[in-house]
C-alpha cells in the first residue's frame, strides 16, 4: 500500500500535526514502511499459536498471607486528638 501526498496531508491534519510540503515526502516514505511492516505481520499464519499474556514464561512468587503485625489500634488512638468507638474524629470541613 502506497500513500499519496494528499493522504499524508489528510492524516497529518487529522492527527493535528503540521507537516510541511518538504517533510511530506519523507513522512510518506516512513508511513509506507510502517504499513509494509504491518502487511508482513498480517501475512504470518498464527492459527496454531496459542495466545499468551507475556512473552516470557514467568511466574510471580507469592508470599504466605499471614498476619505479622500485632493490633495496635488502642495505642494509636490513645495519642489521637479525638477518637470515639474505634473511629478517628475529624473536624467538619464541608458545610
Amino acid at each position: 500500500m502506497s500513500l499519496t501526498l494528499e493522504e499524508v496531508a489528510r492524516i497529518a491534519r487529522l492527527a493535528r500535526i503540521e507537516v510541511s510540503p518538504d517533510e511530506a515526502e519523507a513522512t510518506r516514505a516512513k508511513l509506507d514502511g510502517i504499513f509494509g511492516l504491518i502487511a508482513q505481520m498480517q501475512a504470518v499464519d498464527t492459527r496454531e499459536v496459542a495466545p499468551m499474556s507475556h512473552p516470557q514464561d514467568v511466574v510471580q512468587r507469592l508470599r504466605a498471607d499471614d498476619v505479622t503485625e500485632s493490633n495496635q489500634r488502642e495505642a494509636f488512638q490513645a495519642v489521637a486528638p479525638a477518637a470515639e468507638s474505634g473511629l478517628y474524629l475529624v473536624p467538619k470541613v464541608i458545610e
